[in-house]
């Protein structure tokens, strides 16, 4: 027999490590697409809040939309998906707080918050 040959277990086992190596390789492949994902959400989320966000920073003080307490915004749907908005204001003595919220589900509950400070 040739000693110089490969056996068939030691091709066996070749095979067996070259396919663990590559289900690892998958899994990884998974992760960076679920991350992806994420991140696409998380900017468009951003995006969604910052926008409204100016908007309401640029109304004046005494507008409807700046009255204290708490505002549903409506839903927005971007990238075929819905972020659902909401806003409460604050005001306390010369300072108006406004706190900008927006949720959306990919599969797991996600948020965002962006607040700002007006003075009188």
């Amino acid at each position: 027999m040739n000693s110089k040959a490969f056996s068939l277990i030691e091709i066996l086992l070749g095979l067996l490590i070259l396919g663990v190596a590559l289900l690892g390789l998958a899994q990884m492949q998974v992760t960076s697409i679920r991350g992806n994902f994420f991140s696409h959400y998380l900017t468009q989320a951003s995006y969604v809040a910052q926008d409204r966000l100016e908007f309401l920073n640029n109304l004046p003080l005494d507008s409807a939309q700046l009255q204290a307490g708490s505002h549903n915004d409506g839903t927005a749907n971007v990238s075929n998906i819905a972020f659902s908005r909401s806003y409460s204001v604050v005001t306390d003595g010369g300072l108006t707080s406004i706190h900008y919220h927006v949720t959306w589900n990919d599969g797991v509950g996600r948020s965002i918050s962006f607040s700002t400070i007006r003075s009188h």
